[in-house]
Formats: structure tokens, sequence, C-alpha cells
């Protein structure tokens, strides 16, 4: 079908609850979607798509027709969309991709389990615990509960093992407890192993409640050897509890999640928290968010359709698109309620930035950089409440002696970097004197006739996310208009210096925003701000010189503003002018022989 044709179909759907199903020339399915009103989402992608995401525009130009099935409420089409999205698996509805490795901690059956790693499940009458994503975690938790237990992790089997060898180097140091050498009794073992995936499945809490509940029983009984093992084992735990480094005190059930956004990536980052203890960590790398919201309510959604388990609380870093209706669906996965959470303050805060911070970090490696520069970055994009973080900043800053030698310095920072091969240096042309406001004006508008005439190879032809610019509110004021002009929607903003020349605020349109309590973005701005300062200092004194240069030339007889120009250009310096001899200095443009001569005997006969 042509667009015409789908435009058409689109506009005669009803307006009521249901799921679209999109399809190329071949037939086959690349989006599922749901709408509460069908004939205004199905008619939005063949309307326009100015509002569109590279990638819906990509999808939109592979559709050749679609299908719907309409429902009775919006979550019965939210289940169905989910339904058919495991069955067909369509190309553009990817956004997690369930392609990560599954690890599991193994309790063997018989009447001697051992406690090992799994990397699937086997119909063996073992009992299996997780899954874990992530392969550090197993065996970290493994590590953890054979050193409590005293467990073995040999290959010897029990009980054709038991009590026939001497036991080995861990046995000898405490950390099994050497059932090989017959050095524990079998109800014994017995009792470690259940305490052991009490530990693994109940967590620490749950582990010492039963425990302690079993030391007083020894001690009621009278067995004391008992139960001062038991106080050790409940000790192991409480001194690996205080060597946890992340705990949520207040909500033992939750996962926390983040997205970082950038010009080419994102990261969708989640931290699993069971019984208290930071359990996993899964990021993806994704296609640029444009719609916060809406993304967070398609990658939870889709997220808990892989993983299957979810938490009694789900905290996340802003707001959801249909909130209501995405808990509802998680509700009835879980069979009990669902509380969704934006900390503020206090241990949540501080699990939801680790999480960004992490997401930063992927991220950053994935472009080649830092993840501190990456959060700069984004943190300078939520202070100056832009949309992504700025990728490519521009700066511009003034300088001139008292409004003489009047020039301007560009400098540009690509992914918290400075890029010099970008730099550029302007000789201010419009007017003389002291004039900074009008300087910017006359620069800006330079800029961005080279963006519209340079040719392509032209690193004026990159535009720029953010536009900084040394000075308060007049500079920005002033550039506003210019930007206007050539019809660009590019944010600018001022770097106010305090009187000890720091960075002290961002100037605004409407006022000031104080940055010194935002350190990561405050350190990029006060690098940027010194940069520009330091560029266009340099290109006046460079200026400056030459013109001081020129004007020496201009007390001999015959030479003015021209000639002098043209003996700089032709020379470099000063210095190789005095040197030159007469014939050397007539091969300059415009140089007669006469001022050969005069040139000659001022440097040397006066």
């Amino acid at each position: 079908m042509t667009l015409a044709e789908l435009r058409k179909k689109a506009m005669a759907l009803p307006q009521q609850p249901g799921v679209y199903i999109m399809k190329n020339k071949d037939k086959k399915i690349i989006y599922i979607g749901k709408a509460k009103k069908l004939k205004n989402r199905v008619s939005s992608y063949f309307i326009s798509n100015k509002s569109h995401s590279a990638k819906v525009i990509k999808m939109v130009q592979n559709v050749d027709d679609f299908d719907y099935i309409l429902v009775d409420t919006e979550f019965e089409a939210l289940v169905l969309e989910c339904s058919l999205i495991k069955q067909h698996m369509p190309k553009y509805n990817i956004l997690l991709k369930d392609d990560k490795g599954y690890r599991y901690i193994k309790i063997s059956a018989g009447e001697f389990p051992k406690i090992s790693e799994a990397k699937r499940i086997e119909n063996d009458g073992a009992e299996y615990i997780g899954p874990y994503v992530s392969n550090f975690s197993v065996k970290q938790a493994l590590d953890e509960t054979l050193k409590i237990f005293k467990l073995p992790r040999c290959s010897k089997k029990f009980p054709r093992d038991w009590g026939k060898s001497r036991m080995c180097l861990n046995g000898f140091m405490g950390l099994c407890s050497a059932p090989c050498a017959g050095r524990i009794s079998k109800e014994e073992y017995a009792n470690n192993i259940t305490a052991a995936r009490s530990f693994l499945k109940g967590g620490s809490k749950t582990a010492v409640a039963e425990l302690t509940e079993k030391m007083n029983e020894y001690s009621r009984e009278l067995l004391f050897e008992d139960a001062a093992k038991t106080r050790d084992t409940i000790k192991a735990i409480k001194n690996l509890e205080e060597t946890q480094k992340v705990v949520s005190v207040n909500y033992p059930d939750e996962d926390v999640f983040s997205i970082v956004n950038s010009n080419s990536k994102a990261c969708f980052e989640v931290l699993r928290f069971e019984n208290n203890r930071l359990t996993d960590s899964e990021f993806w790398l994704i296609d640029p968010v444009f719609d916060m919201p809406g993304a967070r309510f398609e990658l939870l959604e889709r997220y808990y359709s892989l993983r299957g388990r979810v938490p009694s609380r789900i905290v996340t870093d802003g707001d959801i698109q249909d909130e209501e209706l995405l808990k509802q669906f998680l509700e009835s996965m879980r069979g009990k309620k669902v509380e969704f959470f934006y900390p503020q303050r206090g241990e949540q805060l501080k699990i939801l930035n680790m999480c960004i911070k992490n997401a930063n970090e992927h991220l950053a490696q994935n472009q080649g950089r830092l993840g501190k520069e990456l959060a700069a970055l984004k943190e300078l994009a939520d202070l100056l409440g832009l949309k992504n973080a700025p990728e490519y900043i521009e700066s511009y800053d003034i300088s001139h002696t008292a409004g003489a030698d009047n020039v301007a310095g560009m400098v540009v920072f690509q992914n918290g970097r400075p890029l010099k091969s970008a730099y550029k240096r302007f000789s201010i042309k419009g007017f003389e004197g002291q004039n900074d406001v009008g300087s910017m004006n006359e620069v800006l508008r330079r800029r961005f006739e080279h963006y519209l005439n340079d040719g392509e190879n032209s690193t004026f032809k990159t535009l720029p996310d953010l536009i900084l610019l040394d000075g308060a509110a007049a500079q920005v004021n002033a550039v506003i208009p210019v930007l206007k002009s050539f019809s660009l929607d590019i944010p600018v903003f001022g770097m106010v210096k305090d009187s000890k020349h720091r960075t002290r605020a961002i100037a605004a349109t409407g006022g000031e925003i104080q940055i010194n309590s935002n350190r990561q973005a405050f350190t990029l701005v006060s690098s940027i701000q010194e940069e520009v300062h330091r560029f266009s200092v340099a290109y006046h004194h460079a200026k400056h010189k030459k013109s001081s240069f020129s004007s020496s030339l201009m007390q001999i007889s015959g030479i003015g503003e021209k000639k002098a120009k043209a003996l700089l250009k032709h020379f470099k310096t000063i210095t190789a002018i005095k040197g030159a001899a007469v014939q050397q200095l007539q091969q300059c443009p415009g140089i007669s022989l006469q001022n050969a001569n005069d040139i000659y005997d001022f440097y040397h006969n006066s």
C-alpha cells in the first residue's frame, strides 16, 4: 500500500482500545502496538513524521499493510500486545533482547547435598535458586555461603567418600567442616545445608532468625557445643552483613531503574535487590530516547515480560507514561500490590544515583568516554533543562585592550573534552572600540554564515547542542536574535564570573542559575570558561603584539599602515625585517627600492 492508502485505512479504524499489527511487503510482522483509541494512534504514523524518532520513521517506511484486534479495555490491549510480541518478536519492538546467559545456584538431591554453580536447570531432582544474570553475583553468593556454613568445595562424593581420607587445606584452615575426614556428623551436615538454603533463599535476616532459634534450643537442651557452633555461624553472617557495601534498608525486595540518554545511544540499567541485598544488575544499550516517560513504560513492560519476577517496589529516575495501566499489568503478573517510587532523598536516592552512575559508565565505555564526563554532561543538561546531554558545545569569549585589537575565540568541547581541531579565531571587523555585546553579535552571525555557505568538510557545518558565552545576560540577549534570523533552535547561556575571575553562575535570559552545588557540571563549565578565555586572550596578545610592531614600522618615512601589514605578512616578525638585506626587503609586494633603503637605514643606522 502507498502512504495515502495506509492513511485512508487508518482513518477508518474505530475509536476503541485494541492492538495494531504492522506488516512489511512480505507480510512479515515488523511492529506490534497497543492503543486506547486505535484510529488516533495508528493514523498518527501516516499523517506526519515531524515528531517521530528515527526508528519510527524507518519502521513506517517499511510498512505495507496492518491488521488490528479490538478489545474492551486498554489493559486487555496491553496484555494482548505483550503476548503477541513474545510470540512474534517483531524487529521494531525489540528494545531489550533476552540474549544474556543465566546462572543458577544448585543444591543437589540425595542424603548429602552439595551446593554449586549451574548454567542451566536440569531434570535431576536438584533444587535451583535463581536465575542470576551476573556470573559475578552467583560466584559471590556461592563463595559466601560455602565459607559461612563450612561446606565442601571439592569433587568428592558422599556418602561414598565419607571419612575415608585426610582433610585438605580448607579443612586445616577452618573453611570446610571436612566430611571426608569424618570431622562432622551427618545430622550436623544436614543442618548446615538447611541453614545455607535458608541463607540463599531468604537472605541474612531469615537465616539469622532461624539459627538464633536453633541456638536457643541447643542451650535449653544443654548442648552447649552445638550452641557455640551455631553462634559462630550467626557471627559470620553478621560480619558479612557489615562488609556488604550496598543494602536497601527500607525495602528488602525492589528493583531500581535508570535511563541515561545521549544523541547516539541510551543505556537502560537495572539493580535488583532481594532480601535487603543487591543480588544482580543488568544493562542494555538501546537507541536514543526522545520520550522518557513513554520509554520507561515500554522498557519496564518488556523487562518484566522477559524476567517474570516482579518485586513489591520499583524505583525509577522519572515519571512513567500511563503509570496506573503499567501498575495494573505488573500486579496481575505478581498477584500482589506493586508500588512505584521516585526517591528525593536518603538511602533510596543514593541507590538510584548508583544506578545512574553505572548507566553512565556503561554508556561512556560504549562511546569511548569516561563515565565522569558523561555524568557531567547529563548533570549540566538537567541543570539547564535540556532534553539530552549536550555532546557538542561551542563557547565564545571576546578579548581586547581598551577596545584595541578586538578579537574573539571559539572553542569546542565534544563529549566533555576539548576538540582543538574545531577551534576558531575571529578578528572583529564591524566597528572600532570596546563593545563586547556588539562583538558577540557579529561573531555569532559570521559563525552561522559559515554554516550556510561553507563546504561539507568545514567544521562550521556541525551545529552545536549548546552555546556558552563568556558573559552575562546582555551577551545572551545579543545572540538570540542572531539564531532566530537563521531559524536555529540552539540553547544559549552565559558563564558569569566572580570578582576573582572564577565561574560563579550560568546566565539565562530570565536571570542566573546557580551552579556551585552541581559539582560535576560546575567543573565542566569552569574548564570550558578557562579554555575559551585562554584561547581568546592568546589570540589578542598575538594580534596586539603584531599591531605594536606595525606601529613601529609606520615611524619609517614612506611606510604607512598598508605597507607595514604587507611587511609583517611577508617576513612574519620584526626580527626578520631587521635582518633582511635591501634586496630581500624589495621582494616584499608594494615595497620600492627607496622604501627598502629607508627601512634598512632605520634599523641599522639610527
